[in-house]
């Protein structure tokens, strides 16, 4: 009943005061316009809003980066889907299948299922965080460390290897160059130089923006170019059909799965969103009857990822709120706003501000239904670019590529990046290689090394640390076996 009746009083608080409902609603829009384009993402809205904050109340300020947060993850799935260009990384898996649906003229079903699992995501994160922040984050923080979250990766890894490509072999080569992409660079303990070949650019690594813009948004404009060239292209059918509710409900097990690994994600400092959205739509692939059909416009990968990734959202909160924790880039920039008000998130937060913490809960939660309300509204004329001829609107696809790949350092040579991961991802897709392995590799590979670096200095670099450890030696062999079982199928099923 003291949780009712706190989040009560804080919706009376937040919507009780005209400038609050302003600053929620600007935060609402900005966070989906900011995460819709691609490389201007919702941290670059933070990061312009930040030092303005100084000036708000502290329950303004932090509300109105959490509500950033919300529809920020929200907003990049629509380019996702209508362009195969992901606003953020956490939205690249939902163009893994968001793209082939719009290319089957189911481009509204594809942003209807996205709105409403987002919306349904993220609630429900945010109820748990209400209901459940203290115990939750005492767990995570104690039973998750780096060994943990390698572990997971290495699972993440195994089962992707099964995801868009035309044989088991063609998907482990295409993880493989993901994770060769992702070790250029400083070598994250001891800076030692790797695959830079005398570039002071590559010493800082590849960055991953860049080249998720190459692999998804340049490579499918050539493709889309050479079916024109042959006299093969189809345009997009323009088709502003919601999913009908009988649809949404059979997807209930791939919402459920996918709430609870992005709400588990979502409380790993560090971890958040993107690695929530992967993992979420991997599971999907793993639990599937027909695996083969992930990349090819199948509704559950779209479900998956977009809930998984909204439902670490609220996650996110808790090991800041409870611990002082942040678990991200925003989460850290929230910090910021905290000590801007001589405050420091953690324990004493909810005796000393539990009118402020209440008052982000319920933002959290206005905000994650507003994505129901707002989304719908925005879908039907978003989708009307599709009718757009193709002659016109792939040059503004590469313009808005360029601008994103730029945007994210202002450096010239990731436009050049972008251009050559593009050519390169369109020699590889007519192959058979997978590109959305390819970014899993990438995206997962970085955490991967960092978090096995730190793995083995905690274990004194004794590998036997991981059999002392029940949640990481779970993972591992979870991950061995549905290895094995991949290479099993891939020799033995394929003869038989």
């Amino acid at each position: 009943m003291d949780t009712l009746t706190n989040f009560i009083n804080g919706t009376i608080t937040l919507f009780g005061d005209p400038l609050g409902i302003f600053i929620f609603f600007g935060g609402v829009i900005g966070g989906m316009l900011f995460g819709a384009i691609p490389g201007v993402s919702m941290l670059t809205l933070a990061a312009i809003l930040l030092p303005f904050t100084a000036h708000l109340s502290p329950e303004h300020g932090i509300m109105l980066f959490s509500v950033i947060y919300c529809t920020g993850v929200y907003g990049g799935a629509i380019t996702a889907i209508l362009f195969n260009i992901p606003g953020a990384p956490e939205n690249a898996p939902t163009a893994f299948d968001g793209y082939p649906m719009t290319q089957k003229g189911q481009a509204g079903k594809a942003v209807g299922a996205a709105v409403t699992c987002s919306a349904i995501g993220g609630t429900v994160s945010a109820v748990i965080m209400m209901i459940a922040t203290a115990p939750i984050a005492s767990w995570a923080i104690s039973a998750f460390g780096p060994p943990e979250i390698f572990a997971l990766v290495f699972f993440g890894l195994a089962v992707a290897s099964s995801v868009g490509a035309r044989t088991f072999w063609k998907g482990w080569l295409s993880i493989l160059l993901g994770l060769l992409i992702a070790v250029v660079g400083l070598d994250p303990v001891g800076g030692i130089e790797r695959w830079d070949f005398g570039m002071p650019y590559l010493l800082a690594g590849i960055h991953f923006i860049p080249t998720i813009l190459g692999f998804f948004a340049v490579s499918e404009v050539f493709v889309q170019v050479e079916k024109k060239a042959k006299g093969s292209y189809d345009a997009p059918k323009v088709s502003v059909d919601f999913p009908s509710l009988a649809e949404l409900f059979a997807q209930k097990i791939a919402v459920i799965r996918s709430i609870v690994i992005g709400f588990f994600c979502g409380i790993l400092p560090g971890i958040g969103a993107t690695l929530a959205a992967f993992m979420g739509y991997n599971e999907a692939v793993r639990w599937s009857k027909d695996r083969k059909a992930f990349g090819t416009g199948k509704l559950e990968g779209v479900v998956s990822s977009e809930t998984a990734n909204n439902a670490a959202t609220g996650a996110a909160m808790i090991p800041l709120l409870a611990l002082g924790l942040p678990g991200g880039a925003l989460t850290a920039m929230m910090v910021g706003v905290f000590q801007m008000h001589d405050m420091e998130p953690g324990p004493l937060v909810f005796l000393n501000s539990a009118d402020l913490v209440w008052v982000v809960f319920s933002a959290m939660f206005f905000a994650n239904l507003s994505i129901l309300l707002i989304g719908f509204l925005e879908t039907k004329t978003i989708i009307n670019l599709l009718r757009i001829p193709f002659q016109f609107l792939a040059p503004l696809i590469l313009l808005l590529a360029t601008v994103g790949a730029y945007a994210v350092r202002g450096l010239p040579i990731d436009i050049v990046v972008m251009f050559i991961a593009g050519i390169v991802g369109f020699f590889l897709r007519r192959s058979g290689y997978s590109v959305a392995g390819i970014v899993l590799g990438l995206i997962l590979g970085k955490i991967g090394e960092q978090t096995f670096a730190q793995a083995m200095q905690m274990l004194h670099f004794e590998w036997s640390g991981f059999f002392s450890r029940p949640i990481a030696i779970t993972l591992i062999i979870a991950g061995m076996l549905t290895l094995l079982n991949s290479i099993y199928s891939a020799f033995f099923k394929k003869s038989t």
